[in-house]
């Protein structure tokens, strides 16, 4: 479903966009999910919303048969990509899972603010831009998706989100139409 509208308290949440994560081999460009990533941000901050950043910092206890990608991490791992700018007043929500909602108090912060309605973008698709896509529809949160700023380390992977998953959890449609519909 194309974007209908944004509620009057509407924050973006950039999901892992972080050293670690932007230097892994994705789908999509990952220079180009940032570029389009502080494209919405700018906006956000123009248009007075809130800019919200997670990453992650580790994998949930617990047996997988795969492990995360990556090897040996270097100490800057988690650390935001600079081209984000993070100012002093946006928070950034360090999760030790897949999905932003389940341990780091992001819900807690947005609904303090009386926000409904979220925007997500960030890398991975597949992996914590759904998680927490699922966890903050279940969470009662609006749900809008931009398509064009995200991306996986799997071309199959990516697109059942898309097609899949993504229309199930909220609205989608592309940086453009987003940017388009915040001008409005």
């Amino acid at each position: 479903m194309p974007f209908t509208t944004l509620d009057d308290k509407t924050a973006l949440v950039l999901i892992d966009l972080q050293k670690g994560i932007v230097a892994l081999p994705t789908v999509h460009p990952a220079a180009d999910i940032v570029a389009k990533s502080v494209r919405l941000a700018d906006a956000f901050r123009e248009a007075g919303r809130p800019v919200v950043f997670v990453n992650v910092a580790g994998g949930a206890p617990g047996r997988t048969e795969q492990a995360m990608p990556g090897g040996e991490r270097p100490a800057d791992w988690a650390d935001l990509v600079a081209e984000l700018a993070r100012r002093p007043e946006e928070p950034l929500f360090t999760k030790k899972s897949w999905g932003a909602f389940a341990t780091t108090g992001i819900d807690a912060w947005l609904k303090q603010r009386g926000v409904t309605h979220i925007v997500l973008a960030g890398i991975s698709t597949s992996i914590g831009v759904e998680s927490t896509a699922r966890q903050a529809y279940e969470a009662g949160f609006n749900v809008l998706l931009v398509t064009d700023a995200m991306s996986d380390m799997k071309a199959d992977a990516h697109e059942n989100s898309l097609k899949n998953i993504f229309p199930r959890l909220g609205e989608t449609g592309t940086t453009d139409a987003l940017l388009a519909l915040l001008g409005a």
